[in-house]
C-alpha cells in the first residue's frame, strides 16, 4: 500500500471509532470514506477494521498498519516543520492559537501593531480553548494558562491569571437577594467551589455558558453575577468587584512553540513581542489594578 491517502484513512477511522466521525476528519462524506474502506479491504491490505458495537477497531493486521501510518505521519509532520522553519529573515507564516478572551480582552491593539510593524510576516490566529497540537502542525505557537504544558515544547513561563467574582454597578442594589443570580460557565455547572467562595455562595445559578465572551456581555447588561478573570472585568468601569471578593490564582500564562520552530527567527520576534506585551499587563492580569 503506497498511496498516502490510504493511511490517512486508517488514522481518521482508528482515532475516530467511526466512518461518520472519520469523514469529518478527513473533509469528504460518509459513503466516500465507506466506499474507500471496502476498495481498501478487497485488496492486499486485508481486512484491517473489524466492525463493532458503536463503531470500528483494527484487527491484528489493521493495528500494524495504524503503527505504521502514524511512523509516516510523524515524518511528514517533521518535514513541513522543518519546511516551516526554513528561512533566515522575519518573512513568512505564523499561525498563533490563543483563547479567545486573551485575544480580545489582552491582546487586540498589541496583534494589530505587530502586523504594521512586520508586514512581511503572514500572522493567522485561531482563537479556541483547546490546546493546539504543535506535533501535528495545528499551530507554530500557543499562548495558554496551564499548569503542566508538554515537556517537549520551548517557550516562556510568564505568571499567573487572577479571577474575582464581579456584577454590574448597581446590580446589589437594584436586585432584592432573593432575585441574585450567578452567570456559570458551563465546565464548572455542576462544580461549584466558586461559589462557595464568593460573597453570595447561596445564590442559584441563572445559567450557564461556554462562551466567555458571551458571558461577560451578560455580566455587563446585569443580568447576574459572575467569577470571572480580573483581565477582563477590571477594565469595565460599569462592572465591580463583589463586597469582600477576594481574588483568586489561577494558571500560569504559558507561550510555546514546537523545538522544531524554536530558532525561526519570525518565530523568536512574535514569541519576544508577545511575552513584552503581556509583561506590560501583569498588574492587571494578576488583578492588582483594583
Amino acid at each position: 500500500m503506497d498511496d498516502w491517502d490510504n493511511y490517512r484513512l486508517i488514522l481518521a477511522l482508528h482515532r475516530s471509532g467511526s466512518l461518520r466521525s472519520a469523514a469529518r476528519l478527513l473533509g469528504v462524506n460518509h459513503s466516500t470514506v465507506s466506499r474507500r474502506l471496502a476498495t481498501l479491504q478487497a485488496g492486499s491490505a486485508g481486512i484491517l477494521f473489524e466492525q463493532v458495537a458503536g463503531g470500528y477497531r483494527p484487527t491484528e493486521t489493521g493495528a500494524k498498519m495504524v503503527s505504521a501510518a502514524e511512523d509516516m505521519e510523524e515524518i511528514a509532520q517533521r518535514a513541513e516543520r522543518q519546511q516551516r522553519a526554513a528561512g533566515s529573515a522575519d518573512k513568512g507564516p505564523i499561525t498563533l492559537s490563543l483563547p479567545e478572551a486573551i485575544g480580545q480582552f489582552l491582546l487586540f491593539e498589541d496583534i494589530g501593531e505587530f502586523g504594521k510593524l512586520y508586514p512581511d510576516i503572514d500572522l493567522t490566529i485561531i482563537s479556541s480553548y483547546g490546546f493546539a497540537n504543535l506535533d501535528r502542525s495545528e499551530a507554530d505557537m500557543v499562548i495558554r494558562g496551564t499548569d503542566k504544558p508538554s515537556d517537549h515544547l520551548v517557550g516562556r513561563r510568564l505568571f499567573p491569571y487572577a479571577l474575582s467574582h464581579y456584577c454590574k454597578r448597581g446590580y446589589l442594589d437594584d436586585t432584592p437577594p432573593e432575585k441574585r443570580r450567578w452567570l456559570a460557565t458551563a465546565h464548572n455547572w455542576s462544580q461549584d467551589e466558586w461559589k462557595k467562595t464568593s460573597p453570595f455562595s447561596d445564590a442559584p445559578i441563572l445559567y450557564a455558558m461556554s462562551d466567555l465572551t458571551m458571558r461577560h456581555k451578560a455580566l455587563l447588561a446585569g443580568q447576574g453575577m459572575a467569577r470571572t478573570a480580573c483581565y477582563m472585568a477590571d477594565t469595565e468601569p460599569d462592572l465591580m468587584r463583589l463586597p469582600g471578593a477576594k481574588t483568586v490564582t489561577g494558571q500560569h500564562l504559558w507561550v510555546l512553540t514546537h523545538p522544531d520552530l524554536k530558532d525561526t527567527p519570525r518565530i523568536k520576534t512574535l514569541m519576544r513581542y508577545l511575552c513584552d506585551a503581556l509583561i506590560a499587563k501583569r498588574t492587571l492580569i494578576e488583578g492588582k489594578t483594583r
